[in-house]
């Protein structure tokens, strides 16, 4: 198998990155709780090491974290999109402050573009999504839902207003 690169290739990857992860991830628990004693950071570490050599031996629990990792790289990014959109819709000190129920609405449109981006960021619903935007009659149809949209928005503001 070629590597593209030094930090791709299978000694790092299915060796030295899992150690690390598990002696940094080990070593900081038994900082944090000082379950031996506080100021042991050399028994600490050699503890950490211990164990980071043998998750490192075992083939199963590697793959476990591997994947969890990925995981938890994957939700993180989500998250970071989530609370950078937030963000723009919510977070103004100065100028513009919408109300409660347009932070709802505007939430739940967050929360709904999210989900179609990252079911198209994974594949999924190839087809689905070819119905909906390739077809025939897919562009007058999102034209028009787009147009009513804006009309009923402007009629609830308009309306809402005279309160």
């Amino acid at each position: 198998m070629v590597s593209d690169t030094i930090l791709q290739s299978e000694v790092l990857t299915k060796f030295v990155y899992p150690f690390l992860l598990v002696f940094f991830i080990v070593f900081a628990v038994l900082e944090k709780t000082k379950i031996l004693g506080e100021g042991r950071k050399q028994l600490n570490a050699l503890i950490s090491f211990v164990i980071g050599l043998i998750f490192v031996s075992a083939v199963f629990p590697k793959i476990v974290v591997g994947n969890l990792i990925l995981f938890l790289t994957i939700a993180l990014v989500i998250m970071f999109v989530v609370l950078l959109l937030w963000g723009f819709v919510a977070g103004g000190k100065e100028g513009f402050e919408p109300s409660k129920g347009v932070k709802t609405f505007l939430m739940i449109v967050i929360g709904i573009a999210v989900i179609i981006a990252v079911l198209w960021a994974l594949g999924v619903g190839e087809g689905f999504f070819g119905f909906l935007f390739s077809s025939s009659w897919s562009k007058l149809f999102w034209t028009n839902f787009l147009f009513i949209v804006v009309i009923a928005v402007a009629l609830a503001f308009v309306l809402l207003g005279k309160k």
